[in-house]
């Protein structure tokens, strides 16, 4: 069960707290890279989940990305021009 409580932060940003309950294998991880990155643990868990779920919106992308393609896929043509464009932005790097 998770408890919460509106709190205030200051310049106007609102946030909720909550309570996770961890192992203490996970809470010795979690204290070990707050304390070498110079951050507090609430920082390092809504970083995580921001990624966690950054991840799931990239997945979803990728996802209805591939989908389209299979529904409608590319011409030859296409192909063709996409690998031409490819080349030609290779060619023109400084390597």
């Amino acid at each position: 069960m998770a408890t919460t409580a509106t709190i205030g932060y200051h310049m106007g940003v609102s946030r909720t707290q909550t309570l996770v309950q961890l192992t203490e294998e996970l809470l010795r991880r979690l204290d070990e890279r707050a304390a070498r990155e110079g951050r507090s643990r609430s920082a390092l868990i809504r970083d995580a989940i921001e990624e966690y779920l950054a991840d799931q919106e990239r997945d979803e992308i990728s996802r209805q990305i591939i989908e389209g393609y299979e529904r409608i896929p590319e011409t030859d043509e296409e192909m063709a021009w996409a690998e031409a464009s490819a080349r030609e932005m290779i060619r023109e790097e400084p390597w």
